[in-house]
């Protein structure tokens, strides 16, 4: 995961998700709403499992 990836984690967690497909934009969205912290948490797992190509 790039440093760049891991900056946008942070700062808005359901763009750094964009590519994962619609459901982990939605999971992300969703924890994001309910606290900044759990979407930057699932934003950060998604983007550690599922590495680019």
């Amino acid at each position: 995961m790039s440093i760049g990836r891991v900056i946008l984690c942070i700062i808005f967690p359901p763009l750094a998700v964009y590519d994962k497909g619609c459901g982990s934009i939605l999971i992300t969205f969703i924890l994001t709403c309910l606290g900044w912290v759990p979407g930057v948490i699932a934003a950060l797992v998604i983007n550690n499992k599922n590495p680019e190509n």
